[in-house]
């Protein structure tokens, strides 16, 4: 079985859960895109793990995970993730692969992210974790690599380092003024150093993968972010830097077979940073949806914005990420609301749309949302095992989901750790 989980809205749906709960069906967890810019957490008995770069699946001890080639990675994050786990008593060294072909986040792509998000006027609402500056690199094909580091001497290092990153630190040091102390021969020693303390296996990673797949072994590739926060197909430019649908495995891990495809879905909206909205509600019903959901960034700390679930968006997702199958996350939160909204269609000078015409910012500022309402069940389900335990008026919530959107819901979350799953 080889299957992706997919966040379908912005991010922070719980992809984190749904892969720490499946993976023990799987030999490979395998993450294909984005950097230390997502935030995954996991919470096992009363202990709560937070993952940025190694794939959520590591809580299972037989997996072995994969950091693939469309993952950029920050060396000082991930030695701390591994540091911090193994400190716990979970072996990671041993099980951890990274992709020769992944690119490294240099120092000066930090630099020039937080200088740009904090002096730009209209602002993304980027991690500054120098993601997308790493990506820039990449395109324009003056990139870092692992292989980098593990084939080419410090000095031969420390020279193409000073080759390609010339435009980036003249613009560090001229258009935004900052003084930048930059020495190519102590980054590239520091490099290899924290390289080399990491002590995880290099492969390719993309053949790795594929012959693992004909031998019969089970994979499961994990994505970061969310379909509408995607480079092509989300809210551009309020979006991440990378591939963050189904499309992405592919390009971001060598791979294109995909027998299953998991959709998440939050049974309300959250989204991060800037961009469009339709569903917010910056009131009291998004403060109590915040409040319950504990809705902050698990990278940054920052607030999420919260709203009524979308279905518009959902059946738009659902169909560019191929989602066969939906794990419904975060019903419990809404076991205080007296009635829950959810947003149907919308409407634009008069016209009906079940779908955005176009993911465009001018689009989505422009729309009305149309919402049925739905009575509350009042009751908490945190408890809950089964679909039948369910108060009727959750049980009609979900089943309106599932014909809405056309995607058949198979799990259902009541809570954040791994008991807490309703299996239909």
């Amino acid at each position: 079985m080889v299957s992706a989980v997919i966040g379908t809205q912005w991010g922070d749906e719980g992809k984190a859960k749904v892969i720490d709960l499946l993976a023990c069906k799987y030999d490979y967890v395998v993450r294909y895109q984005g950097g230390a810019n997502a935030g995954h957490t996991v919470v096992i008995g009363n202990k709560k793990f937070i993952f940025h770069l190694l794939p959520s699946g590591l809580m299972n001890p037989n997996a072995t995970v994969v950091i693939a080639n469309g993952v950029v990675v920050d060396l000082q994050q991930l030695e701390e993730e591994i540091e911090s786990l193994e400190a716990l008593g979970f072996p990671t060294r041993s099980r951890v692969i990274i992709s020769d072909k992944a690119h490294i986040v240099m120092e000066y792509h930090k630099i020039i992210d937080q200088l740009r998000e904090s002096l730009s006027p209209k602002k993304i609402g980027t991690t500054a974790r120098g993601i997308g500056p790493c990506y820039e690199d990449k395109i324009a094909r003056k990139g870092i690599k692992i292989c980098d580091l593990v084939n080419l001497s410090a000095s031969q290092l420390a020279e193409k380092i000073k080759l390609v990153s010339q435009e980036k630190v003249f613009l560090i040091k001229n258009l935004y003024n900052y003084d930048y102390d930059f020495d190519p021969v102590k980054l590239a020693q520091e490099c290899k150093e924290k390289f080399e303390k990491l002590g995880i296996r290099v492969e390719n990673t993309e053949i790795l993968l594929n012959e693992e797949i004909k031998r019969g072994k089970n994979i499961l590739f994990e994505g970061a972010q969310g379909v509408l926060l995607d480079i092509d197909f989300g809210t551009y430019p309020y979006v991440t830097s990378s591939n963050a649908s189904t499309n992405g495995v592919g390009s971001g891990a060598g791979v294109t077979r995909l027998d299953n495809v998991i959709g998440i879905v939050k049974a309300y909206t959250t989204r991060v940073g800037e961009g469009p909205f339709p569903t917010e509600q910056d009131n009291e019903i998004g403060e109590k949806l915040r409040a319950r959901g504990d809705e902050f960034g698990a990278t940054t700390g920052r607030p999420r914005r919260c709203g009524w679930l979308d279905i518009p968006l959902l059946r738009y997702s659902t169909i560019v990420a191929n989602v066969n199958e939906i794990f419904l996350t975060k019903l419990d939160v809404l076991s205080e609301f007296e009635e829950i909204k959810v947003c149907v269609e919308y409407e634009l000078n008069g016209e009906k749309m079940r779908i955005p015409r176009s993911m465009d910012p001018v689009t989505l500022y422009s729309i009305k949302p149309v919402y049925k309402t739905f009575k509350g069940w009042k009751t908490k389900i945190s408890g809950v095992r089964t679909f039948r335990e369910l108060p009727s008026e959750a049980k009609e919530y979900i089943k309106f989901i599932e014909s809405e959107i056309g995607v058949p819901i198979k799990y259902i979350s009541v809570g954040p750790s791994r008991e807490q799953t309703i299996v239909l």
